[in-house]
C-alpha cells in the first residue's frame, strides 16, 4: 500500500478524507475530459476541507492519493496503454500478484479505502442489480462490498440503466442502510426522480454525518452506507427522456451480445452519443456535486470522531 505525503499526512492527524474512484477518468468519460474532471474534483474536495485520496492500482501497488502524472496516465490509458485493467474487488489480488495496472470500480475503491481507514467516498452512480438479472444473474459486485466494507459511498443514486427497485431491494436483504439527501424520492442517476420513494431521508451534511457515527460508533455494524445525493435540478434530464435513449441502447447491447465488465462501460458510451453529449454534461455536474457533499460530510463526520 503506498499512500501519498497528502494522505498519510491527513490520515495521521486524523483530518477529514474523501476517497476517489479511478474507473471513471480510465474506463467512464473520454480524454481529455476525464484529467480535467479528476483534478476538478480533487479541487472540490480541497475547498471543502477535506483530503482528496484518488485510488488505483498502479504496477502492482494499492496507490492512495495520486499524483498528476499518475492520474494523466489513466486518463490516456486508452488506447495508449491498453494493459489498464477496469479492476473490481475480485481483481486486486491478480493485480498485485502479477504487477499490473487497474483503475478501480466502486467495490475495489471502498475495500483500499478500508484498509486506510478512509470512511467517505465519493463516486458518480454505484452499480446494482442489472436488467434481465433473473436470467444473466448479473448483479455489481458493488452491493456485495457495500454489504461488507464500512465506506459511506456518496453518489447520485443507483446508475439508470439499472433495475434500480430491485436495488434497492437488494440492499434492504444484505442489511445496507440507505438514505436519500434532502428528496423524498430516490434519484436515478441523471434524474431527480425515479418513481421509487426514498427508504430514508435526511437533510444536509451534519445529519448525515451523525448517521454515519450512528451506523458505526453507536450500533458496531460493519456494513458500507448508501448515500444518494440527487443531480442539481439545473443539470438533470428528465427521467422519460433519459430512459429512451437507455431503452435504445439496451437493444443494441443485447444484439451485440456484450455481457459482464463490458456492459457499464458500452451502455455509458451509447447514451452520450444518443443524447448529443447532454449525458456527459450530466456525468460531470453530478461528480461534482457528490465530491463538495462528500467533502462536506467527510469534515462533520471528523469532528464528531474528535
Amino acid at each position: 500500500m503506498l499512500l501519498s505525503n497528502e494522505v498519510s499526512h491527513a490520515l495521521a492527524t486524523k483530518t477529514p478524507v474523501v476517497a476517489l474512484e479511478s474507473t471513471i477518468i480510465s474506463h467512464g468519460m473520454p480524454y481529455p475530459q476525464n484529467v480535467e474532471l479528476a483534478n476538478e474534483v480533487e479541487a472540490i474536495v480541497r475547498d471543502h476541507g477535506a483530503t482528496p485520496a484518488t485510488i488505483a492500482v498502479l504496477d502492482g501497488v494499492c496507490c492512495v492519493g495520486l499524483e498528476p502524472a499518475q492520474l494523466l496516465r489513466l486518463a490516456v490509458s486508452r488506447p495508449m496503454e491498453p494493459g489498464v485493467y477496469k479492476a473490481t474487488t475480485r481483481d486486486l489480488p491478480w493485480l498485485i500478484a502479477t504487477g499490473s495496472t487497474g483503475a478501480t470500480t466502486v467495490a475495489a475503491t471502498m475495500r483500499i479505502a478500508a484498509l486506510c481507514g478512509i470512511r467517505v467516498f465519493a463516486t458518480g452512480g454505484i452499480g446494482g442489480v442489472h436488467r434481465g438479472a433473473a436470467t444473466s444473474f448479473d448483479v455489481s459486485a458493488d452491493l456485495t462490498e457495500l454489504a461488507m466494507t464500512p465506506v459511506a459511498v456518496i453518489s447520485a443514486g443507483i446508475k439508470s440503466i439499472l433495475d434500480i427497485g430491485l436495488t434497492l431491494e437488494r440492499l434492504e436483504t444484505l442489511g445496507v442502510p440507505v438514505v436519500v439527501n434532502g428528496s423524498d424520492e430516490f434519484p436515478s442517476f441523471y434524474s431527480r426522480t425515479s418513481g421509487i420513494a426514498a427508504p430514508r431521508r435526511l437533510d444536509g451534511a451534519a445529519a448525515l454525518a451523525r448517521y454515519l457515527h450512528a451506523t458505526w460508533n453507536e450500533l458496531g455494524l460493519t456494513t458500507g452506507i448508501s448515500i444518494a445525493n440527487p443531480i442539481p435540478v439545473a443539470d438533470e434530464i428528465p427521467a422519460a427522456e433519459i430512459g429512451a435513449f437507455i431503452e435504445e441502447a439496451l437493444t443494441e447491447l443485447d444484439a451485440r451480445g456484450i455481457s459482464g465488465q463490458d456492459v457499464t462501460p458500452f451502455l455509458l458510451a451509447r447514451i452520450v452519443e444518443r443524447s448529443q453529449g447532454r449525458s456527459l454534461l450530466a456525468n460531470l455536474a453530478l461528480v461534482r456535486n457528490n465530491a463538495a457533499t462528500a467533502a462536506q460530510i467527510a469534515v462533520e463526520y471528523a469532528k464528531m470522531q474528535s
